[in-house]
């Protein structure tokens, strides 16, 4: 929970750009992994160690706490490479580790590094947080749970006064939005099964988000699962009852997502972040969740569903392979050169035209990912209203681009 006792808003960052757009946009921590040993070691680029000085360096500046991820199944061979990370995220200043394997709780036990227990290891009593106390101030609970059965274990938290080797109560965290797995507390063997690649070592090849067949093995008799990718759940989204959410006692409500893009991690913590400031300063209102709603949609999402929270049984798949966003970014250039006393950015326009009018995206490891709308811009050094593939195009950026950043324009799907 942040300093001020509203709940703690957590970002996913799986690059710079969405480390940037989390800051950015209001997040009170961000969670991310290094090189390997986490749950998307293959899903996202990664930061590498030689990040984590950077990482904790930016987030210290905004008052942001860091969590290094380092949640999959070790193995002996992996130990040496435990004691590295662990280590190196300690003396970058990183916050805490979030941990499921007690090779990496007791690595950072001995350390003095703070613990935070990851939903792999599937927690769903009270009983088994009284044990996890003994070495984490946070827990994550399995994603399977009611809000009602959260509830029931933060109030026994209270009563029994649970703590945490910090000599604080222990916190609960629990998912409020994004990408969920088909397998309990995401464990998961499709993978392992098909490809001998385990998702449980963060290299999931996403089996659950295609189309099937089903035989009767009798018959040979064929039926197509029609309209339903049947073992791809919708996205979880909580903002339409974040009011009972809040209320159910937990401290960190984390938003999934490190394998996505930077304008997905801005749009999602920015709305989340409006409606957590709303409950508390008692302005939450259906209105504004129709147009939270709305928001949440233009960014990358399989559907929406809402999970177990509110005592559902079975999922709601998605019906089809990919995103349900209502908006898509089209690639158009690259930054140049900006002019700071003019605020004016150059970009290479390298595919597809750029008109006046345009809703733009860029994005950089430094940037972030920022939206705007283009109002005026030269082109080859005249006053045009379109650009087009191979011009130079310069346009009024109320912030510094880079290099590396790159512009994308916005279009309805």
């Amino acid at each position: 929970m942040t300093t001020s006792g509203r709940i703690e808003l957590m970002a996913p960052a799986g690059n710079f750009e969405s480390l940037q757009a989390a800051l950015d946009n209001g997040c009170d921590s961000v969670y991310f992994g290094v090189e390997q040993l986490n749950m998307r070691a293959r899903a996202t680029v990664n930061f590498v160690l030689d990040d984590l000085p950077e990482i904790a360096r930016r987030c210290t500046e905004k008052n942001v706490r860091t969590y290094l991820t380092l949640n999959t199944i070790i193995y002996d061979h992996d130990l040496s490479i435990v004691k590295t990370l662990v280590t190196k995220a300690k003396e970058a200043g990183i916050t805490a580790v979030i941990a499921s394997d007690q090779a990496v709780i007791m690595t950072a036990r001995t350390i003095g590094m703070e613990v935070h227990i990851s939903t792999q290891l599937n927690v769903t009593n009270i009983e088994t947080v009284k044990f996890y106390a003994l070495f984490a101030d946070t827990i994550v609970l399995s994603r399977e749970l009611s809000l009602r059965q959260v509830k029931k274990i933060t109030e026994s938290i209270e009563k029994e006064q649970i703590k945490g080797p910090s000599g604080n109560m222990v916190e609960i965290e629990i998912f409020g939005h994004g990408a969920l797995c088909m397998a309990v507390s995401g464990k998961c063997y499709l993978s392992l099964h098909s490809h001998n690649s385990s998702a449980n070592r963060g290299a999931c090849k996403q089996n659950c988000r295609k189309k099937y067949t089903v035989i009767d093995q009798e018959s040979g008799f064929e039926i197509e699962i029609d309209n339903e990718y049947m073992m791809s759940p919708k996205d979880l989204c909580t903002i339409d009852f974040l009011d009972q959410v809040i209320d159910s006692g937990i401290k960190v409500l984390k938003i999934e997502g490190r394998g996505r893009a930077a304008d997905y991690v801005a749009t999602v913590i920015k709305t989340y972040r409006e409606a957590i400031d709303a409950y508390y300063d008692g302005t939450f209102t259906k209105e504004k969740v129709a147009v939270w709603m709305e928001a949440l949609a233009t960014v990358y999402n399989r559907g929406f569903w809402s999970g177990y929270y509110l005592g559902q049984k079975l999922g709601e798949w998605s019906d089809n392979p990919g995103s349900s966003a209502t908006q898509k970014k089209v690639y158009i250039g690259k930054g140049m050169h900006y002019f700071p006393k003019s605020n004016v950015a150059e970009f290479k326009i390298e595919a597809y035209d750029l008109k006046k009018g345009d809703k733009i995206l860029i994005t950089g490891p430094s940037t972030g990912a920022q939206e705007m709308m283009v109002e005026d811009m030269m082109v080859n050094d005249l006053p045009l209203e379109k650009a087009a593939k191979g011009d130079s195009c310069t346009l009024k950026v109320p912030f510094r681009i880079r290099l590396s950043d790159k512009m994308y324009k916005i279009v309805e799907n």
